[in-house]
């Protein structure tokens, strides 16, 4: 036994050549401040980040949680995407801290949100940038059931799709927009909830009933304070498979930094020597078993067919 489930063929990643592993740097580039509020998520119809919500979310990209998964999950992408200057559409992209750093390193970035108040954010960021990555990022204001007539019938070389699909209330519309996105060819990659974890988070907070029904449960209270839906690994991609896209890969996100909130270790998110060891942990932990089985949330990276 290799440790792989049962289901999901898998492809080692290969380093993109154009990368070092520390592409990018701990902490983080400027313009990507601990104190602004982000969030990769909101498809619904009204600006609810400008109601509020927003001031609901913990500064999540301040904190070494926050850094870690976005360091995690730009390692994990550049180990599929093609070189710069490829194409990438970043559905539900908020203030783009994962698509950013992309159009920093050459990739030609658009950014699509329905708020109006989270691209307010993006381009206050954009401010902050090079002029030549400012002309390399397009944003769109639109949601992602809609992406496909948002970008006028465009395809890209990589649809990412990170922390979206937990808030909408079925998967299948969404996933059938980010696969139609994708250029033949192209990557599709997608982080959600893990619905065989659910009743970690409550157990570790001593919710015993909470954990005891969470084991049968397919959403959660998420870092929102908001109720989001899981889905597995196996589900997901049947349902990528079914589109023409053939999952690749699968890694763990959040492991022993969401725990670590609950053992009382204090991490100082300035101590770089500090996150940039958490993160290396972190990393490879989300690509082996059982580790990554027991991951808060998972990064699944997939192809479309080359004649879609």
């Amino acid at each position: 036994m290799d440790g792989r489930r049962p289901g999901l063929r898998e492809e080692p990643g290969e380093q993109n050549p154009a990368y070092s592993p520390t592409r990018l740097p701990l902490p983080f580039p400027s313009g990507f401040e601990a104190d602004e509020r982000v969030s990769y998520r909101d498809l619904m119809g009204d600006d609810t980040w400008a109601a509020g919500l927003a001031d609901r979310f913990a500064d999540a990209y301040g904190t070494v949680k926050g850094y870690v998964r976005t360091y995690v999950m730009h390692q994990q992408l550049l180990e599929h995407l093609p070189p710069p200057p490829a194409s990438v559409l970043d559905v539900g992209g908020g203030a783009g801290h994962q698509s950013f750093p992309l159009a920093e390193a050459g990739y030609e970035v658009t950014l699509l949100d329905p708020s109006p108040a989270m691209l307010d954010k993006a381009r206050r960021r954009l401010e902050g940038l090079p002029d030549e990555v400012r002309r390399r990022v397009t944003l769109v204001e639109a949601d992602g059931e809609h992406a496909d007539q948002a970008v006028d019938g465009r395809r890209f070389d990589a649809v990412l799709c990170h922390g979206v699909l937990g808030y909408v209330e079925r998967p299948e519309p969404l996933i059938d927009q980010l696969c139609r996105c994708a250029a033949p060819g192209g990557i599709v990659s997608i982080m959600t909830g893990n619905a065989e974890t659910t009743a970690v988070r409550p157990a570790l907070e001593r919710r015993w009933d909470d954990a005891l029904a969470a084991f049968d449960a397919r959403s959660g209270v998420g870092v929102l304070g908001v109720e989001a839906r899981a889905d597995t690994v196996e589900e997901l991609s049947d349902l990528l498979r079914d589109r023409d896209v053939e999952p690749l890969r699968w890694y763990g996100v959040w492991l022993f930094v969401d725990w670590l909130e609950f053992s009382g270790a204090e991490l100082d998110p300035r101590d770089t020597k500090q996150l940039a060891a958490t993160a290396a942990v972190e990393l490879e932990a989300g690509r082996r078993d059982p580790y990554r089985r027991l991951s808060r949330v998972f990064h699944l990276v997939g192809r479309r067919g080359p004649t879609s």
